[in-house]
């Protein structure tokens, strides 16, 4: 069965370096194939991953609001279907799939019944999907996602991105989204951050699973736009990150 991880947080809060290092760890442990999943409207994981960007799924839907955009004698279910697959950026342990940002109101509103189960069969293939989402959880909310192993939501170490992370926590809680496990991570921690928003964190309600300290090799590789996968291995980011998977069981 397909274990269904989630990663969320506002954007600037390291949410898409975790990602890339999740899938990493992934990797690394044999555990592939992975499904990871950009639905981040600012996409960037492919960046991350080193991998190059491919049609966006928001593309696919947009051709699809007429009959205009379909070729002849396909129906849209055929179309998105054939689309997804095509749409797919693929590598020997990961594919990447992206989302893409809504062309317009209503974008996502249309297609998604057909979008959610073609997403479900797509999944069926891989151990892990790995989806990045925006901080408003739209593909969640949406219920592009059904179902969620575990969520990860990403905070930096301010006071306002761990009340950020409060908020999503709520706003996942009011979906009734079939999520089992949340867990809250905070990143860019320097000497004395934690211990000052000891109360921040506890108002949120969330788990505080684990911490990435402030990595200056992060600052370089974006600097030299390196895909932050391949960090060094005495990476602190790296090993913290590590660390998280191997206490969730991932």
């Amino acid at each position: 069965m397909t274990r269904q991880i989630a990663v969320a947080g506002k954007g600037g809060t390291g949410k898409t370096t975790f990602t890339s290092l999740l899938i990493r760890y992934l990797i690394e442990k044999k555990k592939g194939p992975i499904l990871a999943v950009d639905a981040d409207p600012n996409a960037n994981l492919n960046e991350a991953l080193g991998l190059k960007l491919g049609e966006t799924i928001s593309e696919v839907i947009a051709r699809t609001k007429s009959a205009e955009g379909l070729p002849a004698g396909m129906t849209q279910e055929t179309f998105i279907q054939y689309k997804l697959q095509s749409a797919l950026v693929e590598t020997k342990d990961v594919d990447l799939l992206v989302m893409g940002g809504p062309d317009g109101p209503g974008c996502y509103c249309f297609p998604n019944n057909i979008l959610r189960k073609h997403l479900e069969n797509l999944s069926d293939g891989y151990n892990y999907t790995i989806m990045d989402n925006e901080a408003g959880m739209e593909h969640i909310s949406r219920r592009v996602t059904s179902a969620v192993d575990i969520l990860f939501i990403v905070s930096d170490t301010s006071a306002r991105g761990i009340r950020s992370a409060g908020r999503v926590h709520s706003l996942v809680r009011s979906l009734s989204s079939r999520i089992k496990e949340i867990y809250l991570i905070v990143t860019k921690n320097q000497t004395g951050d934690l211990e000052a928003l000891q109360a921040e964190i506890a108002a949120t309600g969330l788990t505080l699973i684990g911490v990435i300290p402030y990595d200056a090799c992060i600052v370089r590789y974006d600097l030299e736009s390196k895909p932050l996968f391949d960090l060094p291995e005495d990476s602190p980011a790296v090993t913290a990150v590590n660390a998280i998977c191997d206490k969730v069981n991932l």
